[in-house]
Order: structure tokens, then C-alpha cells, then sequence
């Protein structure tokens, strides 16, 4: 039975896919399991991972990323997970990954990640490891304060900017473009909350509940993976992209903060919505306004609701 499972869940990845399985041939050990799982692409990646011969899942409909990863860990038999992004390639490290859960035997490792590096070779600092985000590192994203203040301690914490990149270090929150977990440890949580779909924060709240269930997530500097990031994001319309980061924000915050913390979340969001209406204006138009008032109107009927309220 191969040690390490590799689960990539694609959605319109042909321009992104071939490069990762060739990565994957040449890289990652002959026994790995590899399986894909798609979204209902509608572009050529289908074909072209059959044309190299790798297992594929083709769901009828986009079942969002958390439920394909899942459909994908539940067809592979491997101890190890790999969840990786088609457009993360892989190129060293894959073994040092999987030592990492028999080489710290007084811990509980539940999950590790690498590092990520763009297309001109530079870590991805502030992505490729994070803390969990605390009420006042959302607060400050959604305001906009993050942008303008990248360095304020919230930010700094959330997404690890003091990290040493060169030395195995204990993190928070691994991304789920190159994150490696244990089956058990998987298992134990109940695998990836399918509520946050089709993307976004279904990785932060996986990490927080393992967090929860007593296990620990690393950083590895040896894994290196070649990210370029957003394939599937970008073409996405104005609206479904805000629905979906905005709405998931809040639900994972409707999760794991207390009733104070969520509602003061929320009525950031609300706020932070306003200005992000007034600033897309110059590009979107009119639109903006529409696509964020209804980003206002979910926020503030969320802070109603209080933790645990369900969007509609």
C-alpha cells in the first residue's frame, strides 16, 4: 500500500493540470497514489488526465472544493494525504513532508505543509503559513486595515510574517493548495466541513478543528511546491467571488467565535462591504453597489442571527 495519497480536486484546470501531473511524474515517489477530482469543468481537463493515465472522479456538478476532497481521501487507501492545487507543482520535498509525522514522536502531527514559491522563485510569505485568524485579523482584513497596514500586529500573527522560512517550524494553518494530513487525524474530525462550498476558509476551519482535537500542523521548508494561484478564482463574476469569500468568512466565524467577537465581525463586514461598493465603482460600476449591498444586508442579518445562524 503506497505511504502518501495525492488528492487534487480541479474545476476548469486544463490550463494548469498537465504541468502538475508532470511535476507529480517526476518529483514525487513511483508508489504515490494520485487521484483527480472535478468539479464539472467545463474546459478540457477531464480528457487531459486521462490522456496521462491518472484516476479521475468527474462529479456531474461542482460539488465545491471541501466535498471533492473528501470524495478523493475516501477513494485513496494511503495513510498520508496530500491535498494539492493543480496549479501548485510540485518539486522537492514530498518524503521530508511524510516524515515529519514519525519524527516528532511526543506530538500529535495532524497536518504539514511546504513551501510555496511564485514563478520568480520567492516564498509566498504570508500565504504558504498561517496562524488561525483571530476576530481582529478578520476585522482588520475585511476594513481594508491589512492593506493599508500590513504590518500591524494582527497581521503580523495571522500570517506569520516574523517566520523563519528555512527552519521546520510549528504553524497554525497550513493552505490547502499544499497541505498533507494523516488519514486518522482526518478521520477524527470528520474530515472537511462541505458547508463551506465551492471555496474558501473549508482549509482554516479543518486546521482549527484539528487544532481543537489536539493535534499540532507544521511548516516544512524541505517540500517545495512552484504556486502561481487563482486559476479558477479569477474568471469568477464579481458577485459569486464575494459571495463565496464573504459568506464562508462568516460562516467560519459564526463557528469558532464567541457571540461577541462574531457579531462585531460581522458589522465590520457590513461596514467594509460599503467601501469596497464605493472603490469598485471606477471598474464595476453600479454593479458594485448591488453586489455589496447584498454583501451588507448578509452580514447584518448574520449578526441577528448570532453564532450558528445558517445564511439563506
Amino acid at each position: 500500500m503506497p505511504r502518501v495519497a495525492i488528492v487534487i480536486v480541479t474545476y476548469n484546470s486544463a490550463s494548469e493540470i498537465v504541468a502538475c501531473l508532470d511535476a507529480l511524474a517526476a518529483n514525487a515517489p513511483p508508489d504515490t497514489e494520485v487521484i483527480v477530482v472535478d468539479n464539472a469543468s467545463g474546459d478540457a481537463t477531464c480528457s487531459l488526465v486521462r490522456d496521462r493515465g491518472i484516476c479521475i472522479l468527474c462529479n456531474p456538478a461542482n460539488a465545491g472544493f471541501a466535498a471533492a476532497l473528501n470524495q478523493g481521501v475516501r477513494a485513496t487507501t494511503a495513510p498520508l494525504v496530500l491535498s494539492l492545487n493543480p496549479d501548485a507543482h510540485l518539486l522537492r520535498g514530498l518524503e521530508a513532508m511524510a516524515q515529519c509525522f514519525d519524527q516528532l514522536p511526543a506530538e500529535k502531527v495532524g497536518a504539514v505543509g511546504g513551501m510555496l514559491i511564485g514563478d520568480d522563485g520567492t516564498p509566498q510569505r504570508g500565504f504558504m503559513a498561517r496562524n488561525l485568524p483571530t476576530p481582529a485579523a478578520l476585522i482588520f482584513e475585511v476594513l481594508g486595515v491589512n492593506r493599508l497596514w500590513p504590518r500591524n500586529p494582527a497581521n503580523w500573527h495571522y500570517r506569520c510574517l516574523g517566520l523563519d522560512h528555512m527552519r521546520l517550524s510549528r504553524v497554525d494553518q497550513p493552505p490547502g493548495a499544499f497541505l498533507m494530513f494523516s488519514r486518522a487525524a482526518w478521520q477524527t474530525v470528520g474530515g472537511f466541513d462541505e458547508r463551506f462550498r465551492p471555496i474558501w476558509f473549508e482549509d482554516v476551519d479543518f486546521c482549527a478543528r484539528l487544532h481543537g482535537a489536539g493535534y499540532s500542523a507544521y511548516y516544512h521548508p524541505s517540500a517545495v511546491a512552484r504556486h502561481t494561484g487563482s486559476h479558477s478564482i479569477n474568471p469568477l463574476a464579481l458577485e459569486n467571488r464575494a459571495r463565496y469569500w464573504y459568506g464562508n468568512l462568516l460562516e467560519y466565524a459564526s463557528k469558532h467565535y464567541r457571540s461577541g467577537a462574531f457579531r462585531t465581525t460581522c458589522v465590520a463586514v457590513a461596514i467594509g462591504a460599503v467601501f469596497r461598493a464605493a472603490s469598485g465603482f471606477p471598474r464595476h460600476g453600479f454593479k458594485a453597489f448591488a453586489v455589496y449591498s447584498g454583501i451588507t444586508v448578509l452580514a447584518l442579518r448574520r449578526a441577528f442571527q448570532g453564532p450558528g445562524g445558517r445564511a439563506s
